[in-house]
């Protein structure tokens, strides 16, 4: 395994940011249309969950064929282990996001379309969308939704812990992760 205390890789720091930027903002989009009811911005959110998750499976095989990254520093041993589970609940909550949002719209009968272009149509019968499998769309849309509350736990932990490295810790971690060389 590579040693990556020093710099990360271009790839491993793109990943991250792209995934990171489009996951928050999934997330933010996903709370507004339900809380508002705003069903046009529904082919939008599908739409970038579609693009994205091409990402986030490259990451994943990335993170698989090049490990994790060596922490920076020493850290208590409860540290390190909070921070392999965060890392593991993000790594598995952004491909759980993506599947279960894919797995909700084609069991609703919606199929799945990449910014208009049909990936899967639509099952229509007489012109009317018909529930294709209501078990799997149910389940499907249960664990899309309690992925939020689990996500954004992991992600403030995730910052908490970048934010603790760099302030009280006085470590290079988080500006390993912004790209910076340490000193």
């Amino acid at each position: 395994m590579k040693d990556t205390r020093e710099r990360l890789s271009h790839i491993t720091l793109s990943l991250h940011w792209l995934i990171a930027f489009f996951i928050l903002g999934l997330m933010s989009l996903g709370v507004y249309m339900t809380e508002t009811s705003s069903y046009d911005l529904y082919p939008t959110h599908k739409s970038l969950g579609i693009f994205i998750f091409f990402f986030i499976v490259i990451r994943a095989l990335w993170r698989w064929k090049n490990g994790w990254p060596q922490p920076v520093a020493q850290h208590k041993s409860w540290e390190e282990a909070l921070a392999k589970l965060v890392h593991w609940v993000l790594i598995l909550g952004t491909l759980a996001f993506p599947i279960s949002g894919m797995l909700l719209s084609i069991g609703g009968g919606h199929g799945l379309q990449l910014f208009g272009l049909d990936l899967m149509s639509a099952n229509l019968v007489d012109g009317q969308r018909q529930t294709l499998n209501p078990d799997l769309a149910s389940i499907a849309g249960e664990v899309h939704e309690s992925l939020l509350p689990i996500m954004l736990a992991a992600i403030l932990l995730h910052v908490a812990g970048a934010l603790k490295h760099h302030i009280i810790d006085k470590n290079n971690t988080l500006k390993r992760m912004l790209g910076f060389k340490n000193q």
